[in-house]
């Protein structure tokens, strides 16, 4: 059964939340929280699968009670929820550690997949995310933070998995690009995860454009 906490400082918006969850057979709601340091306790207490956390909320925002979580220690999987389309709140959410974003007028069934989506791993990084976020790189690229010593462990297929991830390819558009299995594609790129410790792909992502190693614009 997938825990999930919602995180809204709009007690109807939760409640909306909670019935489209609750008919759900995998999906629980064990929680919830009206604002960003409230999230953060219940996070902590009730140990969910994933949270469902409103970007805009008093007190503590969502980006920051993100960023709290991460460094706790927190193994539950964010996916943030807004009602602002922006690149800003994308790319701060990312650094934050979220593994995932969406509109707060997505759809019942897109909602319900998302939750199931990162509660994998599989992080909700859709190709016209990461296409945004590359264009608001090439508006304004942050400064770089240089190359991790743990990108030299990187074997050259790995490598090559990692950039086609951040260029917003799919498991199975690389592994056409590749010519591999797919499950080939997903090995490899656990292996990049686990040697550059970052805990999802879009975590990964990130890391890969702010160090340089994909550059907006650039093919390989």
């Amino acid at each position: 059964m997938i825990g999930v906490l919602l995180a809204d400082d709009q007690a109807l918006v939760r409640e909306g939340f909670r019935l489209i969850i609750e008919v759900e057979p995998d999906i629980e709601v064990v929680g919830e929280a009206g604002d960003g340091l409230e999230t953060v306790e219940q996070a902590k207490r009730l140990r969910p699968d994933v949270i469902l956390m409103d970007i805009r909320m008093p007190g503590l925002d969502g980006i920051a009670a993100t960023r709290r979580l991460a460094q706790a220690g927190v193994a539950a999987r964010v996916l943030m929820l807004t009602t602002f389309d922006r690149d800003d709140y994308l790319y701060e959410a990312m650094k934050a550690g979220a593994s995932g974003f969406l509109l707060k007028d997505a759809r019942r069934d897109q909602l319900v997949h998302a939750i199931r989506t990162v509660v994998t791993g599989d992080a909700l990084l859709a190709p016209a995310l990461v296409r945004r976020l590359v264009e608001d790189f090439c508006r304004r690229p942050p400064p770089g933070v240089g190359l991790p010593p743990a990108v030299a462990e990187l074997t050259g297929r790995e490598l090559e998995v990692l950039r086609l991830v951040a260029r917003g390819l799919s498991n199975a558009e690389i592994a056409k690009e590749l010519f591999l299995s797919g499950a080939t594609v997903k090995t490899h790129l656990a292996h990049v995860m686990q040697k550059l410790d970052v805990r999802d792909r879009v975590q990964a992502v990130v890391l890969a454009y702010e160090s340089g190693l994909v550059r907006p614009g650039v093919e390989d």
